[in-house]
C-alpha cells in the first residue's frame, strides 16, 4: 500500500519541483546577476537604497491594501447575506461566472465603460453632469481590481460561514444573546479563517499587479509588478527584475503568515 502512494506522490513532486521550486530557485539565482552575468550584490543595494524602488514599494503595499480592505467590506456583508439566501448555490455561481472570462477582456471592457464617451459618463450626462476622466486614474483602478478580486474574497468567507454549526448560534441565543451580540461573539471569531484565507487571496495578487496598472491605470499606479515587467521585457535587466522578484516573494510570505491558520498546542 505504501509503494502505491508513494508512487501517486512522484508526479505530485515533479511538478512542485519544476514549477515552483526550479523557478523560485532560478529568480534567486538571477538576483545575484548583473546585466553582464557577473555575481553581484549591487542589485539589492539599489533596491534598498534607490527612493524610487522604496516608493514603488510602498505604492505597492498601499494599493494592495486598499484593494484588499475595501473588497472585504464589500464580500463579508455580501457572503453573509448569501447564506441566508434560499437559491444560494446560484447566486454564488453568479458570483464566480466573472472569473472564466480572461483578465484582458475584462480590463478592456472596463476601457469602454470609464472612458470619456463611456457607459459612466453617459450615465452622469443623463443628469447633467459633464463628462470627467475616470479612465487613467487610481479610482478606476482599484474599482477594477477590487471587482476582479470579489470571488476570490467572497468564496473563502462564505464557506466559512456555511460551515459554522447552527447549534452554537441557538446556544447563544439561549444564553440570552441578542443579534448582534451573537454576530460579534460568534459568528464573526468562528468565521476569521475565510477572512484569513480570502485576504491572502486577495492582497498576495494585488502586490504584483502589472497589466491593470497600464490598460486602466495609465501608468499613473507604478508598482512592484511594473518595475518587474519593465526590467524583464523593457531593459533586459534580469537580475534587478530578479531581486524585485525575490523582494515580492518574501512579502507574500511574510502575508501568509500572518494570515495564517495558528495551531493552538495540545491540538485544542
Amino acid at each position: 500500500m505504501k509503494k502505491v502512494q508513494t508512487l501517486f506522490a512522484i508526479p505530485y513532486f515533479l511538478w512542485l519541483l519544476l514549477f515552483v521550486f526550479a523557478p523560485v530557485a532560478l529568480i534567486v539565482f538571477y538576483s545575484f546577476l548583473n546585466t553582464s552575468g557577473q555575481f553581484t550584490l549591487q542589485n539589492y543595494d539599489s533596491y534598498f537604497t534607490s527612493g524610487k524602488y522604496l516608493i514603488m514599494t510602498f505604492n505597492s503595499v498601499w494599493y494592495a491594501f486598499l484593494i484588499t480592505l475595501i473588497t472585504l467590506i464589500i464580500s463579508y456583508p455580501t457572503a453573509y447575506f448569501l447564506t441566508k439566501l434560499k437559491h444560494k448555490d446560484l447566486w454564488l455561481l453568479l458570483i464566480i461566472l466573472p472569473t472564466w472570462i480572461n483578465l484582458l477582456l475584462k480590463a478592456y471592457a472596463f476601457i469602454g465603460i470609464f472612458g470619456i464617451h463611456g457607459g459612466v459618463n453617459k450615465f452622469l450626462e443623463f443628469f447633467g453632469f459633464a463628462p470627467h476622466q475616470i479612465l487613467f486614474t487610481d479610482f478606476s483602478f482599484i474599482v477594477v481590481a477590487m471587482y476582479i478580486e470579489l470571488p476570490f474574497m467572497i468564496i473563502p468567507i462564505f464557506n466559512a460561514l456555511e460551515e459554522l454549526n447552527p447549534s452554537l448560534l441557538s446556544a447563544s441565543h439561549d444564553l440570552g444573546a441578542n443579534n448582534i451580540q451573537t454576530f460579534i461573539k460568534v459568528v464573526l471569531p468562528l468565521s476569521m479563517n475565510g477572512v484569513k484565507s480570502g485576504i491572502q487571496a486577495v492582497f498576495i495578487p494585488s502586490l504584483s499587479l502589472f497589466m491593470l496598472t497600464r490598460l486602466i491605470g495609465g501608468n499613473r499606479v507604478i508598482t512592484l509588478g511594473t518595475a518587474i515587467e519593465e526590467h524583464f521585457l523593457v531593459t533586459q535587466n534580469w537580475g534587478m527584475g530578479s531581486t524585485i522578484g525575490v523582494v515580492l516573494i518574501i512579502a507574500m510570505i511574510i502575508v501568509m503568515i500572518l494570515t495564517g491558520e495558528k495551531k493552538k498546542r495540545g491540538g485544542q
